[in-house]
This record gives structure tokens, C-alpha cells and sequence, in this order.
């Protein structure tokens, strides 16, 4: 209380009085809301589990984020390394056709060659029979898979005479 608001004798005037008991009032009503909201126990484990449940929402959202970009890491990895892979693959098998080849006898090439030339025959007898006997849709199919074959020519025949020349090199040491 200030000096104003005593009057002459030093009490306070009613009305202030009831200044007072309202500013009390109020004071002690905030008073018993605060306690009244620390002795909540459930509306605070509410409040907690939202705080957690947000907690989580968002280092589950961070995690998701580094698994993507590890997976986009590792596959990047993986694709690189499967081209070096091929790439060694393709260079072992070029270099193991040369060294066969190499080591293959003069006898063993010619008959290659002319097992070739007869498969070749062979192979043009029996698509010029099948030509006469099939359908027009199926031979527009077979026409495109030749092409893509002759396409690919030089490693097929590679391939074949690489096979025919083991076989033979087998063949013949089991004699």
C-alpha cells in the first residue's frame, strides 16, 4: 500500500479493501490452477508423450532420409563396380580366345574351319526349308532375330570355334 491510499488515520478506505481482496483472489486462484496443473499427472504424461511421439516422428524422417541416400550410394557402388567387372570379364575372355587360338594345332583350325563351313550349309538348307513351310508373321520375327545375329557375328563365330576347338583338344587328349 502506498501512502495515497491510507486515509488520514492510516487504514485503508473499503473500497480499497476490496481492491485488495480481488488482486488476492486473483493471485490465489492462479496459484491453485498452477498447482492444480502440476498435480495433473496425466495431462503432463499427455503432454510428454506428444513431446516424444514428435521426438520420434522426426528421427525416424532423419533416418529414412540417410537410408535413401545410402541405398543411392551403394547402388551407384555397385553399378560402377559391375562395369569394371565386365570389362575385366571381356578382357580375360578376349585374352583366353587368343591363347587358345595360339595354342590351337594348324589340323585342328582347318577342321574347325570346315566344320563351320558345313554347319553354315547345313544351316542355310534348313532355314531355306523352313522359310518354304512357315508363316508370313513368323518369318518377319525370324528376319529380325537374323539380323541382330549378324549383328553380333564375329563374337558368336568366335565363341563357336573356341567351343569346337576345346572339344576337339579334349577329345583328343582322352585318346
Amino acid at each position: 500500500m502506498n501512502d495515497e491510499s491510507q486515509n488520514k488515520m492510516g487504514a485503508p478506505t473499503p473500497e480499497e479493501l476490496r481492491e485488495q481482496v480481488e488482486r488476492t483472489r486473483d493471485e490465489l486462484g492462479q496459484t491453485v490452477e498452477a498447482l492444480a496443473a502440476k498435480a495433473d499427472i496425466k495431462a503432463q504424461a499427455k503432454g510428454k508423450a506428444e513431446a516424444v511421439k514428435a521426438q520420434a516422428a522426426e528421427k525416424t524422417g532423419t533416418v529414412k532420409a540417410q537410408a535413401a541416400e545410402k541405398t543411392a550410394a551403394v547402388k551407384e557402388q555397385a553399378a560402377v563396380k559391375a562395369a569394371s567387372a565386365s570389362g575385366q570379364i571381356r578382357e580375360k575372355t578376349g585374352q583366353a580366345a587368343e591363347l587358345v587360338k595360339d595354342r590351337t594345332p594348324d589340323a585342328v583350325l582347318e577342321k574347325t574351319a570346315q566344320a563351320a563351313a558345313q554347319v553354315r550349309e547345313s544351316a542355310a538348307r534348313a532355314g531355306q526349308y523352313a522359310a518354304d513351310r512357315t508363316p508370313d508373321p513368323l518369318l518377319e520375327k525370324a528376319g529380325r532375330a537374323a539380323t541382330a545375329a549378324r549383328a553380333n557375328r564375329t563374337p558368336l563365330i568366335a565363341g563357336g570355334a573356341l567351343l569346337i576347338a576345346i572339344l576337339l583338344i579334349r577329345r583328343g587328349r582322352n585318346r
